[in-house]
């Protein structure tokens, strides 16, 4: 779920930066004598370390999902996820006294958006990790921008490609091969779990696009909209999950906890946190959370779970990311230099005009 989040002049933390918009639930600050400059709040806990938090959570997110899916079926697991992530937010939501989004049309666009942007990539990512390692899951995520580069230029005319942007498309894809050993004739891959991780990845990018075209300008706020739409892609699981699993006939421990973890952390927490972040410090430097998601994604796989790793996955990982940025790179000052775009994430950066989808 993104949206276009203000975005600050200066450097985090600088007296001189315009103050960001409040992140949904938190009151606009207001100075004594009406109108005027505000005075921002200065968090307990510095905006540097919430992002390695987010980073670390979110890296993880691909690891919970393999150990989750030794005991659970890929949907059972996404539906957890879905299930503990809402009620986080929900709780969140009671908090600080927000009101749901009103309106059936609001709400059957996040109905569209919940499924596009969670029940989708989610099922995917869980389905996918039966037969990949997390590590690949995790590269394939960080396709998400080069995905929604290609979607812009068809979809959001405002977007115009430039030779830097459209040469980051060519090399992320370039990088996406070396991944996956092309040279190799692909070797060893599982073809059908890879398609699935990077059809989610697609399904991020796709839903980026629905919720800039639908849900700009709903007026709701940030963590309304996130928790409404985090609910109803719950209810879909919740009617999808019965009908392809059986109920569990043992509930074991460990990826019991892994799921748990996945939900309140991976995506209530985490989704907490980067609203703060891009409130803070602007989407731009909130967005670069996403190129560090892969590199802690494939750690995490080889020192936790001992995935193999070849020479052609960190290198071809690197290239990605490389291509990543430079597709998300604006040097002008037009409109679409002035917009954010959306991020490759978990989840998703968060906007005033719609939802993060929540990455991976």
């Amino acid at each position: 779920m993104t949206t276009a989040t203000p975005r600050r002049t200066g450097r985090p933390g600088s007296s001189s930066a315009t103050p960001p918009k409040a992140p949904s639930g938190d009151p606009a600050p207001t100075t004594a004598g009406g109108p005027g400059p505000a005075v921002s709040r200065r968090p307990a806990i510095d905006w540097r370390i919430r992002f390695g938090v987010l980073s670390l959570i979110w890296g993880f997110s691909f690891l919970l999902i393999k150990v989750g899916t030794h005991g659970y079926a890929p949907f059972q697991v996404t539906f957890g996820r879905l299930f503990f992530g809402t009620a986080v937010l929900a709780v969140a939501i009671a908090v600080r006294r927000e009101r749901l989004p009103r309106g059936l049309r609001t709400w059957g666009h996040l109905t569209v958006a919940a499924f596009i942007l969670n029940a989708v990539p989610f099922s995917l990512f869980s389905y996918a990790e039966l037969t990949i390692p997390s590590t690949l899951a995790g590269i394939c995520n960080a396709t998400s921008p080069l995905w929604g580069m290609l979607l812009s230029l068809v979809a959001l005319s405002e977007d115009r490609p430039t030779r830097r942007r459209v040469g980051g498309l060519g090399l992320g894809f370039i990088g996406v091969l070396t991944v996956l050993g092309a040279w190799q004739g692909f070797s060893g891959l599982d073809f059908a779990g890879t398609a699935m991780a990077l059809l989610a990845s697609l399904s991020y990018a796709v839903g980026w696009v629905y919720v800039r075209r639908t849900l700009a300008g709903n007026g709701s706020s940030h963590l309304s909209l996130t928790g409404a739409q985090l609910f109803m892609a719950t209810v879909q699981l919740a009617v999808v999950t019965p009908l392809f699993t059986d109920l569990p006939t043992s509930f074991p421990v460990v990826p019991l906890l892994a799921v748990v973890t996945l939900g309140s952390l991976g995506t209530g927490l985490a989704l907490l946190i980067q609203y703060g972040l891009v409130a803070e410090v602007g989407p731009t430097t909130g967005q670069m959370v996403t190129y560090f998601v892969p590199v802690i994604a494939t750690a995490a796989g080889v020192a936790v779970l001992s995935e193999p790793l070849h020479w052609n996955t960190p290198v071809g990982a690197v290239v990605v990311l490389v291509g990543a940025a430079l597709t998300q790179s604006r040097k002008d000052g037009s409109p679409a230099a002035r917009k954010s775009a959306p991020p490759a994430g978990p989840t998703p950066t968060p906007t005033p005009t719609a939802v993060p989808a929540d990455q991976p």
